[in-house]
C-alpha cells in the first residue's frame, strides 16, 4: 500500500462507517417495501462469487413456491429511469447496453423469477410490486445500499477482504469492521480462514464455494469439454476462470483477458477469433456473465458456468425461508 494513499483510505473509511451509522441511529432516512428484502453483497468492489450467491437465494425461495424479485442497480446500463423490467419471469425483455450484463444474466439464468433494475431500489421494489404483485425482493449488491431496509443481510467475504484497506489505497468499501451489521458471512473456502473473523460468533459464518457445472452452449445444453479452448473473459478475476478451465480440460492454447464488465464490439471478436484461429482452438470458452455480451462468432463459443454452494446450505435456507415468511407490515 502506498504510504501518501493510507490517509484518503482512513478518510473513506471513516466516511462509510459514519454513513452507516447515520443510518442505523435513524438520522437518514429508510425505505420499507411491502415484502420482505435478503440483500446479498460484499465490501470490496470486485468479484466476490456475490452474483451466483443471489441467484442460488433466489432460486431457493421460487422453488419454495414463494414469488421473488431481484432488484439491482444495472451497474454499467445505460437505462436511466426509474425502474426497468430486465425479465418478468417469462422472457428476458431488456439488453446488456440497457441493463447492464448481470441483471441479463440472472433473468436468463432464473426463469419464474422477476429481474429488474434502477438507481434507487426502494422505487424499483415498488415499481415490481405494483406491476406483479407481492414478492420476496432479493437486493444484488445490496449491503451499501442503506437506505432500503432488509431483513436479512448475506455478505461474501474473501480472505483478502480480510486484510485490506479502504478505496483508494485497497480495493474495499468498507473497513472490516460493517461486517459486524451482517447476519451471515459467506467466506470463501479458498484459504479463508476463520482466525480472521474471530470477533464474528461462528454461527453467523458459512463457508462459500465455487461449483463447476461444465461447459454449455448458446441455447443452454450441456456440451463436452473443448480439447484446445480459447478462453475469452471481462472479470473482475480473469485467473480464476483460467484455472477452472484448466481443471476441467489440462490446458488451453490461449487467453484474452478485457476490463470488467467490457463492452466486447464486432473488432473485438474479430481479433480474438483471429488469436483463437492462429493458436489452434477448437472453442472460444467464455463466462456466462461475458456470454450476454458477445457478438456472434465465426468459431464455437461455449459457456463455462459456475453455481455457488455453501457447506452448511440447510441453515442459509432456513434462515432465507424464515425471512420470506415477513409480511407487509410486521418489522
Amino acid at each position: 500500500m502506498s504510504a501518501a494513499l493510507a490517509p484518503l483510505a482512513a478518510l473513506y473509511g471513516a466516511a462509510a462507517a459514519v454513513r452507516a451509522a447515520a443510518y442505523r441511529r435513524g438520522w437518514l432516512p429508510r425505505a420499507r417495501l411491502t415484502g420482505p428484502v435478503i440483500s446479498v453483497g460484499n465490501l470490496n468492489v470486485g468479484g466476490s462469487g456475490k452474483t451466483p450467491v443471489v441467484a442460488l437465494v433466489a432460486a431457493m425461495l421460487r422453488d419454495a413456491g414463494r414469488p421473488v424479485a431481484v432488484l439491482s442497480r444495472g451497474y454499467r446500463g445505460t437505462f436511466r429511469g426509474e425502474c426497468l423490467v430486465v425479465g418478468d419471469g417469462k422472457g428476458v425483455h431488456a439488453t446488456p447496453e440497457e441493463a447492464g450484463d448481470e441483471p441479463v444474466m440472472l433473468a436468463r439464468a432464473l426463469p419464474g423469477v422477476v429481474v429488474a433494475v434502477g438507481p434507487r431500489r426502494d422505487r424499483v421494489g415498488r415499481a415490481v410490486e405494483a406491476r406483479f404483485g407481492y414478492r420476496v425482493h432479493v437486493l444484488d449488491d445490496g449491503f451499501q445500499h442503506l437506505r432500503l431496509r432488509r431483513d436479512l443481510d448475506l455478505v461474501c467475504v474473501s480472505a483478502h477482504d480480510l486484510t485490506d484497506r479502504p478505496l483508494p489505497a485497497g480495493g474495499l468499501r468498507e473497513r472490516p469492521a460493517a461486517l459486524a451489521r451482517a447476519d451471515l458471512i459467506l467466506l470463501d473456502a479458498e484459504g479463508a480462514a476463520l482466525e480472521g473473523l474471530a470477533s464474528v460468533p461462528p454461527e453467523r459464518v458459512l463457508r462459500l464455494r465455487r461449483r463447476v457445472l461444465g461447459f454449455f452452449g448458446p441455447d443452454g445444453a450441456a456440451r463436452p469439454a473443448p480439447a484446445r479452448p480459447f478462453l475469452l473473459s471481462g472479470i473482475a478475476r480473469p485467473e480464476r476462470f483460467q484455472g477452472d478451465v484448466t481443471a476441467r480440460v489440462g490446458r488451453v492454447c490461449g487467453a484474452a483477458a478485457f476490463p470488467d464488465h467490457h463492452p466486447y464490439s464486432a473488432a473485438d471478436m474479430a481479433g480474438v477469433e483471429a488469436r483463437a484461429r492462429a493458436a489452434g482452438a477448437d472453442a472460444i470458452v467464455t463466462t456466462a456473465k461475458d456470454a450476454v455480451r458477445l457478438p456472434p462468432s465465426s468459431l464455437p463459443v461455449l459457456v463455462l458456468r459456475i453455481a455457488a454452494e455453501v457447506d452448511d446450505e440447510r441453515v442459509l435456507r432456513e434462515r432465507v425461508l424464515r425471512v420470506a415468511e415477513r409480511r407487509a407490515g410486521t418489522a
